[in-house]
């Protein structure tokens, strides 16, 4: 079975080298899948595709027209791809749903310590022999109130580890998860009560720029705010405004809305256009890391297997459960 893969990265060849059945064979493309590139994947059988890859009606039409019957994501998220338009063509769509959920979680703890404790700035510091305290100080997490949007693998991973730092938690979900029961809440209260408000749900037309004025608006001055699931729940030029307003005390983004066009690539010898993005690099208090919460070698091993595993299933004529598209 050929199997092209877009956005292709050493590491992805790596990673199904290592650890996807060797009946598959891949063709590697380092180019995101969209209405110009989609011709790569001619005499192929199925394709594997990213975050950032483009599934929209006009490519599943290309792909179909190609004679492509499958697409493996290998990642949680699908709200890039037209899953209407996919079962109308007869394309079967299969996700990760579920790898290494602490590795996001880990990176979203590693963000809030950072901004706190501002070890970012005092790396620098010390390379420069500056060992002053000065404009470095931070508060104990002991006792602060987290709250958690979305509660599925990922939140729960999250309001472990929360728990563990003696954290109030309160969440908030849609499906609640019968291990957090005493923490959910409304919305409202989650805004207003929060010392850290962390988002880990995923981006629907109804989450979409959860993160806006009005929401913002109901946050305490100084909030912190960490965003490692999709870009598009924040409203980037809201939280601006409240970044300049002292509303938002502290901001970790590890996606950006816009990132299709800048993540994932070495841009140090270009110039970046967006003007959204290069003011966010400009606050102290924002920290930006470039789509990695995912990226250790325990996740990466459960992509290459479960996406091989979903591959297989489809040459087989059989099911792996983890189908958006039969």
């Amino acid at each position: 079975m050929r199997v092209a893969v877009f956005s292709a990265k050493k590491y992805d060849q790596d990673g199904f080298g290592q650890w996807a059945d060797s009946s598959l064979k891949f063709s590697y493309f380092e180019s995101r899948l969209s209405q110009d590139s989609v011709k790569l994947a001619q005499g192929c059988h199925a394709i594997c595709a990213f975050v950032n890859d483009d599934l929209s009606a006009p490519v599943l039409k290309q792909l179909s027209e190609l004679g492509i019957e499958m697409i493996a994501l290998r990642c949680a998220g699908f709200n890039n791809v037209d899953l209407d338009t996919a079962k109308e063509l007869g394309i079967r769509v299969a996700r990760v749903p579920g790898y290494s959920p602490e590795a996001v979680a880990e990176h979203t703890l590693a963000m809030m310590l950072t901004l706190n404790r501002k070890l970012h700035k005092a790396f620098n510091r010390v390379r420069d022999d500056n060992f002053a305290l000065d404009g470095l100080l931070g508060f104990n997490m002991y006792g602060k109130t987290v709250g958690l949007i979305g509660t599925g693998q990922i939140g729960l991973a999250t309001a472990r580890i929360i728990k563990g730092f003696g954290c109030k938690l309160l969440c908030y979900d849609v499906k609640q998860n019968s291990e957090l029961t005493e923490h959910y809440t409304s919305l409202d209260q989650l805004y207003q009560q929060s010392d850290i408000i962390s988002l880990h749900c995923p981006l629907t037309p109804q989450t979409q720029h959860l993160i806006n004025e009005q929401s913002l608006a109901q946050m305490k001055d100084g909030v912190m705010l960490i965003n490692t699931s999709r870009g598009a729940l924040i409203d980037t030029k809201a939280v601006i405004n409240s970044l300049k307003s002292r509303k938002i005390g502290y901001l970790g983004l590890d996606v950006y809305e816009q990132e299709a066009d800048i993540f994932f690539e070495d841009l140090s010898e270009q110039m970046i256009d967006d003007e959204v993005f290069k003011r966010l690099l400009t606050f102290p208090n924002v920290l930006i890391t470039g789509h990695q919460a995912f990226f250790t070698k325990e996740a990466l091993q459960q992509i290459s297997q479960i996406t091989s595993d979903n591959l297989l299933a489809f040459a087989g004529g059989q099911k792996s459960g983890n189908e958006l598209v039969n």
